[in-house]
């Protein structure tokens, strides 16, 4: 990093000196002396600049470089803290940071820098897409999400000078997004500000009597305290062991949360204290572990092994909860100093300890992973917010732990299905799964892991993801993927559709879709909007062209056209896939009389004539076509009979037998009992009317059915 032509006039604020005292204890001199002079230009760009609070902006810089120098950060990052608003708030331009400070120094910036005015149509979208700018950032150098956590830090400590309405929406972004990837980082005191700050604000009233409890009960709880870390001190001791111990009281989030979730009142969450105790080695913090559960008695199923199963943001340590003096639960954590540097500064301690040590390495592999791993679900992801939708999850804390048959950890959120297990494996398995096996037994693929399940994946290369899963996957890299896969397919089958419809246009005009020259069709895609053909016939298929309208620009391109002819009769084949639908209101089958209406974005919506739907909106749009049926349709349509049975021992089982013996399938029952009747709806599985009458014949014939009918609307 170099500098030069830098103001010399201005002076050095207290609260500089302070920070620059503290990072003398860790870096070089001439480190310190270049922060300096970042510190001097900082100090010159934002001159006359205020805060909210009414203090010189510049007190925000060096906060925030405070923050980070507290992790013991490098020098390349904390003058990109002291610059990190400047391309934002004042003149100055990322080639100007780079001539006086270093290219890594401006991209770090650059990075942080938060967005231009862009116009959104709403806050979501803007915040949504300043979110997936920062990660494809942080994707690329980590160190700039430090630096924006900082950023967001000292924006919490002070956001008492914001009006209300702003505190709590800065809170809740604060909690649902920044709080978690601060604790994915593995930065522990970070994560519990943020979680604690964003309390504060968001339930003002919860968390000041929350307080106030938590005041009051420290000093009954003072003594017990003591009592408990003599007797943890003096057991260790006595069994040959050099250890640390402090004890820690709760956060007042993770109190309120514990409340919350388990329906407690204050006085019943007794582990508001916690325990910590740090050993020399591994070997050490088992045998810690064995001494004190000897002092006091374990409380099953409260046992942890983070050290052999480390969590996913490289935390470690082993966590029990014991029974105490006079019935107190007490929580203890049992870890090495290496351990407990990298849980109170994660990611960030790759910068402090240059180490060829394996678990800082596996660290920030893994942090490397999941990195790429949202690299991945950006580009699968269409929009801002759908990005975000499927990075959330990924997020937040809860998780299981599961193995491949190979014996291979994998950590996945809580909830997490075998769909999930497969695309987290690798993309073409969870394309191509079919089954699933859970410690050796077969289940289906939307059953839940639990930690410890070990996991296999059955596949078949001719299998597709199915629109089912997204009911049940949670992580964002099976969303985005199976999202990606179903909007691919309606694109093709769409512009299938579009094709189809746009040549029985061209043919109602007496025109050769064949003689329609390239040149035509590049200048109608571009005065349309579309990219390529190929796009143009896709918005056909989805209802954002009228075949009509199109196939009369191509009959004369020079003409304004303003109504619409008809495109002749569109076969329906049943196998045209997702761009056209089967409307849910009348549910049409082969031998029903059926329109078509081409609607927005979903296509070709078939309905049957007399649907009571649409009544109100025949006639009213240039969007409707006339439709019919192909010739040997195979597929089976959905279709809901409701039937009145007297209510005897058995009619189900009657009435299931003789929808069996007609060939149909039951997808759906669902039963209403009214004294001496019961009304059952079926969603049955029909091939066609023919179909249908026979199923019906069949159920009349059972003497307990009173009345059967279709139901449509």
């Amino acid at each position: 990093m170099r500098a030069r032509g830098l103001p010399s006039s201005s002076a050095t604020l207290p609260e500089a000196g302070f920070l620059f005292s503290e990072l003398s204890s860790y870096l070089k001199r001439e480190d310190v002396s270049e922060l300096q002079n970042v510190y001097l230009f900082s100090q010159s760009a934002h001159s006359g600049q205020f805060r909210k609070s009414g203090e010189p902006y510049i007190f925000h810089p060096l906060a925030v470089a405070s923050i980070l120098g507290k992790l013991r950060l490098d020098t390349q990052t904390l003058a990109a803290a002291l610059l990190h608003d400047v391309m934002e708030d004042t003149h100055i331009s990322k080639a100007e940071i780079s001539d006086r400070f270093g290219k890594p120094v401006a991209e770090l910036v650059d990075g942080v820098s938060k967005l231009d005015k862009i116009e959104f149509q709403t806050y979501a979208d803007a915040q949504a897409e300043n979110f997936r700018k920062m990660l494809l950032a942080m994707a690329q150098d980590v160190r700039v999400i430090l630096i924006k956590l900082a950023d967001r830090l000292h924006n919490m400590r002070t956001l008492e000078a914001m009006r209300p309405e702003k505190r709590r929406r800065i809170a809740r972004e604060t909690m649902e997004i920044y709080a978690p990837i601060a604790n994915r980082l593995g930065l522990n005191n970070i994560y519990h500000e943020l979680q604690d700050l964003s309390f504060r604000y968001l339930f003002p009233t919860r968390y000041r009597v929350l307080g106030n409890a938590t005041k009051a009960a420290r000093g009954n709880r003072r003594e017990m305290v003591t009592i408990i870390l003599d007797a943890m001190r003096q057991r260790l001791k006595a069994a040959g062991l050099d250890a640390e111990v402090s004890g820690r009281e709760k956060q007042l989030y993770s109190i309120y949360k514990k409340m919350v979730e388990k329906h407690l009142t204050f006085s019943e969450v007794l582990d508001i204290y916690g325990f910590r105790v740090i050993v020399k080695d591994v070997p050490s913090c088992y045998v810690a572990l064995g001494t004190l559960h000897s002092l006091y008695h374990p409380i099953p199923g409260k046992f942890k092994d983070y050290i052999a199963i480390p969590k996913a943001n490289g935390y470690q340590s082993l966590h029990s909860t014991l029974w105490g003096p006079y019935g107190t639960p007490l929580e203890v954590q049992i870890r090495t100093p290496e351990m407990h540097r990298i849980a109170e500064a994660g990611v960030a301690s790759h910068w402090l300890y240059k180490s060829t040590d394996a678990d800082l390495n596996d660290l920030h592999i893994k942090t490397n992973q999941w990195l790429q791993s949202l690299l991945e679900t950006l580009s699968d992801s269409t929009d801002s917010l759908e990005f975000l939708e499927h990075i959330k999850v990924d997020l937040f804390p809860g998780e299981v732990y599961v193995f491949t048959p190979q014996g291979k950890i994998l950590a996945l959120p809580k909830n997490s299905t075998a769909v999930d297990f497969a695309y987290a494996v690798h993309t073409d398995i969870g394309d191509c799964c079919v089954a699933a096996k859970i410690n050796g037994e077969s289940v289906p693929l939307r059953t839940v892991l639990q930690s410890g399940d070990q996991v296999e994946i059955v596949t078949a290369s001719h299998a597709k993801p199915n629109p089912a899963w997204l009911n049940y996957v949670v992580t964002g890299k099976a969303r985005s993927h199976i999202r990606r896969f179903l909007k691919t397919m309606q694109y093709d089958e769409s512009a299938r559709l579009g094709e189809r419809l746009l040549n029985q246009a061209l043919t109602s005009l007496k025109i050769d879709p064949q003689t329609v020259s390239a040149a035509q069709w590049d200048k109608l895609a571009r005065e349309s909007g579309a990219k390529s053909r190929q796009d143009l016939l896709a918005d056909i298929g989805l209802g954002k062209h009228l075949p009509a309208v199109i196939a009369r620009r191509l009959a004369s391109p020079a003409e304004t056209v303003s109504g619409t002819t008809g495109v002749g009769i569109i076969t329906i084949l049943g196998t045209e896939g997702m761009a056209v639908q089967f409307a849910k209101c009348c549910r049409p089958i082969p031998g029903d009389p059926i329109v078509g209406f081409i609607k927005k974005d979903q296509g070709l919506v078939i309905h049957t004539d007399d649907c009571p739907a649409i009544t109100k909106i025949r006639g009213t749009s240039d969007n409707w076509l006339d439709v019919a049926w192909g010739k040997d349709i195979t597929r089976h349509f959905e279709v809901s009979i409701r039937l009145m049975v007297a209510n005897q021992r058995g009619v189900l089982a009657r009435v299931a037998a003789a929808i069996a013996d007609a060939g149909s399938n039951i997808d759906n029952v669902v039963m209403e009992g009214d004294g001496a009747y019961t009304t059952m709806n079926f969603m049955l599985q029909i091939r066609n009317r023919h179909h249908l009458a026979q199923v019906m014949r069949g159920l009349r014939r059972i003497p307990e059915v009173e009345k059967i009918s279709r139901m449509k609307g």
